[in-house]
């Protein structure tokens, strides 16, 4: 489908970037007007549902579908972008004839930074820069709509409050798949995961057929600790919707863990097709192929999640893992600094591999510096666990030819002497 097909203008403050122009002809004309957005997060059809859409759409109300006030946890799927114009996506590669437009001009700036970053669909989605506007007061609160105070509860709303909305509502509407899933969102953030049990069965005997329902599953499972049913449910949630890009991602999360390496690099690499910068799910391709040893492999996907955000600390480190494992150890330091100066709170065992990539790399006394730190951060248990992995490799590094095996025994007694 091409991209031109779905506009939608995402606010950018004027002149923050000359490049792009901030106002499109595009979303000039007459269009059919659906105004259902507002309601999204609690529906499960958001596409029209009539044999012959009209050929042209603009969604109203846009960034009301998408309320972001949930803070622990991961947010309920239905209030989520990357999932919700997905489905407009897929609906839209079988209404040939339809383009669609929308303004989410007045959405948050995190949604904004999603859009410019292609996140998921929005690499399919012609995005226009135009001036950020603010939603109009009327525009805030539907009396009419039942729903109006859970959708504001998940938007701006406590937990309790979204608990205490979706509760009354899912009792109103005892029938109704997504409440039943808002509810149960709303009792994974309190911990109440019997309740969030008992109403994700009742959408699933609901909606069997509504991959929503089984991705809010799988997270509920997380929540369980069973991550084999998890992995179960995440894909049956990308059997519903091969192009779920987010079910993908975490089930080859999940697989990883499990130790399912192949299966785990087949599902990433889905999850890639619909996030082609996706810079999460670049990274745990590379480090799913270095666990299979497909080391030139896991450099490549790495080196992309390290263009496409810089920052991500954990592509450094997992780029730094990979070069030492190839033997390049001045680029594995090289990388492992990256990463150390972009995390903001590196963590003992980060420093302890950057400490073996420079004594790796011959620089011992900085080596000797990044140990002393790991191990002052760490408490006994830990700090046994980490000196014993750092000795091991030690002794198998002053092995290699031209290694200064003086100095290096030098550092392993230092190492060992912090039991």
């Amino acid at each position: 489908m091409s991209a031109s097909r779905f506009a939608i203008a995402v606010g950018r403050a004027l002149g923050s970037d000359p490049v792009r122009r901030h106002a499109s002809i595009v979303f000039a004309g007459a269009a059919a007007e659906d105004t259902t957005a507002g309601s999204w997060p609690f529906r499960r059809h958001v596409t029209p549902s009539g044999p012959v859409p009209p050929p042209r759409i603009r969604l109203l109300g846009l960034p009301r579908a998408f309320p972001a006030g949930q803070t622990s946890g991961t947010r309920l799927v239905l209030t989520q972008a990357t999932y919700q114009l997905q489905r407009w996506l897929d609906w839209l590669a079988d209404h040939p004839g339809v383009i669609v437009l929308g303004d989410c001009s007045a959405a948050p700036p995190a949604l904004s930074r999603e859009a410019f970053a292609q996140r998921g669909p929005w690499a399919r989605i012609a995005v226009e820069a135009v001036p950020a506007a603010s939603l109009p007061p009327t525009a805030e609160t539907d009396t009419a709509d039942p729903f109006e105070p859970l959708r504001a509860a998940f938007d701006h709303g406590t937990a309790d409050d979204r608990w205490r909305h979706a509760r009354r509502l899912a009792y109103d509407y005892p029938s109704h798949p997504a409440l039943h899933l808002a509810y149960a969102s709303a009792c994974m953030e309190l911990l109440r995961l019997d309740e969030a049990q008992a109403s994700i069965e009742a959408a699933l005997e609901l909606a069997p057929d509504w991959e929503a329902v089984h991705f809010e599953q799988a997270k509920l499972w997380l929540r369980l600790d069973d991550t084999e049913r998890a992995a179960a449910s995440f894909a049956e949630a990308g059997r519903l919707m091969p192009s779920f890009s987010a079910a993908f991602s975490n089930l080859g999360a999940a697989l990883g863990e499990l130790e399912r390496h192949e299966e785990a690099l087949d599902a990433l690499k889905q999850a890639l097709r619909f996030d082609p910068f996706g810079h999460a799910i670049l990274n745990n391709i590379g480090a799913a192929a270095r666990d299979l040893g497909r080391l030139d492999e896991a450099e490549s996907a790495l080196r992309q999640a390290v263009a496409h955000a810089p920052q991500f600390v954990f592509a450094h480190y997992n780029l730094g893992h990979t070069f030492f494992l190839q033997g390049r150890f001045t680029d594995a330091r090289d990388a492992y600094e990256a990463g150390l100066r972009a995390d903001p709170r590196p963590g003992p065992r980060q420093r302890c591999r950057a400490a073996l990539a420079h004594a790796a790399a011959q620089d011992l006394a900085r080596a000797a510096a990044y140990f002393e730190q790991a191990f002052n951060e760490s408490d006994d248990e830990n700090r046994l666990e980490l000196v014993n992995e750092s000795v091991a490799v030690l002794q198998a590094l002053a092995q290699i030819p031209g290694m200064d095996q003086a100095a290096m025994a030098r550092l392993i007694e230092q190492v060992e002497g912090r039991i």
